[in-house]
């Protein structure tokens, strides 16, 4: 997490420069509206998942304590990461909404970060989490239905 928060910080530092500053990128009026409703559209698909999953947290661990089970409605009944798959439209949507083309470049680099976080922290639920293994076998997407 420490990487992607450096990455973020960055990225969020730079686009700005780009778009505004040093007028790199020349984004459409109708593309930045295209940003704004991946934005509005991140924020509820992240707030749906808040709402069903009362175990979110930023450092991956089962948290026993207070009786983590596997959750499957809501957001869970689609992909197994629906937080991380409204962080996508929001990275999407960003540099969209700002105004900037090479934000985009930077927004892929972020993802794929993720997608290595979704791996590690894969791992960790089915060795620990009692009833991941079927609930990964019954939802097979991660991120993006059919996609992964």
């Amino acid at each position: 997490m420490k990487i992607i928060s450096l990455a973020f910080v960055v990225w969020l530092v730079f686009m700005p420069l780009d778009a505004c500053r040093f007028g790199w990128s020349h984004v459409p009026l109708w593309v930045r509206w295209i940003g704004a409703i991946a934005i509005a559209v991140s924020l509820a698909i992240v707030h749906w998942t808040v709402l069903e999953n009362r175990y979110a947290v930023v450092v991956v661990r089962v948290q026993r304590e207070r009786g983590q089970h596997v959750i499957t409605t809501g957001p869970y009944r689609f992909v197994r990461h629906p937080m991380y798959a409204g962080a996508i439209l929001l990275f999407v949507g960003t540099p969209l909404l700002l105004g900037s083309w090479y934000g985009l470049i930077g927004a892929a680099g972020i993802i794929g970060l993720f997608c290595v976080r979704i791996t590690i922290e894969e791992r960790t639920l089915r060795a620990e989490l009692e009833g991941y293994t079927e609930y990964a076998a019954s939802v097979p997407y991660r991120l993006i239905p059919g996609v992964w």
